[in-house]
């Protein structure tokens, strides 16, 4: 994958991903830079079913039949939509990779942290991002921003926030691990400073 750039934005819940990515997208497009936007869970039509059990199943799903769904996502993901991409010389642009999975189904529901990066890796082919950014916020912050958009919580943002915090402090764990990877951004800082910031990260990689 040797051409193309890979970033990817990790946070909890409510903490601007989705608005990072799309300024990210628009300066880089405004280099004439070939973007691909994609996300997981949901990023192939394998991953879409896969998005809709994760999050909307009413039933119950236990951790560890989750954390499979997780995998078996992202195996579909980086073979058919991420990889071609990078082959091609574009940069991809990514809500959610494996991090998430060692934050969420690892601390969040409590499995062990190690195995879950292992299968995870194991389904990607040891596929990792050239740059993470971690848009970090206190999930009390991060639930206000969610009651504000006033839409229905999925299967995760419905946790209490016992479970965000331990989703929090392994998010922050993974970026101590691995500086080199991981920008560690303050999410309550204005957007505009926030794009900035990733701006100045991902154009060094240019």
């Amino acid at each position: 994958m040797a051409n193309g750039i890979w970033i990817t934005f990790e946070g909890g819940d409510g903490v601007g991903k989705t608005t990072q990515a799309r300024l990210l997208q628009e300066w880089l497009e405004a280099e004439g830079r070939t973007v691909v936007r994609t996300r997981e869970p949901g990023g192939s039509e394998v991953g879409r079913l896969v998005r809709d059990i994760v999050l909307h199943h009413r039933g119950d799903i236990v951790p560890r039949a989750e954390a499979l769904l997780y995998a078996a996502d992202r195996a579909q993901h980086i073979s058919t939509v991420v990889r071609p991409a990078l082959v091609r010389g574009d940069v991809v642009i990514q809500d959610r990779y494996l991090d998430s999975s060692v934050a969420y189904q690892g601390a969040g529901r409590v499995l062990d942290a190690h195995e879950v990066r292992a299968l995870s890796l194991w389904a990607a082919e040891d596929a990792l991002p050239d740059v993470t950014v971690l848009l970090d916020l206190d999930p009390a912050v991060a639930r206000a921003r969610l009651d504000a958009d006033d839409k229905p919580f999925d299967r995760l943002e419905a946790e209490r926030e016992d479970f965000h915090r331990r989703v929090r402090g392994a998010f922050l764990d993974l970026a101590d691990a691995d500086p080199d990877r991981f920008l560690v951004l303050d999410a309550s800082l204005p957007p505009a400073a926030l794009a900035e910031a990733v701006r100045a990260r991902v154009g060094s990689t240019l």
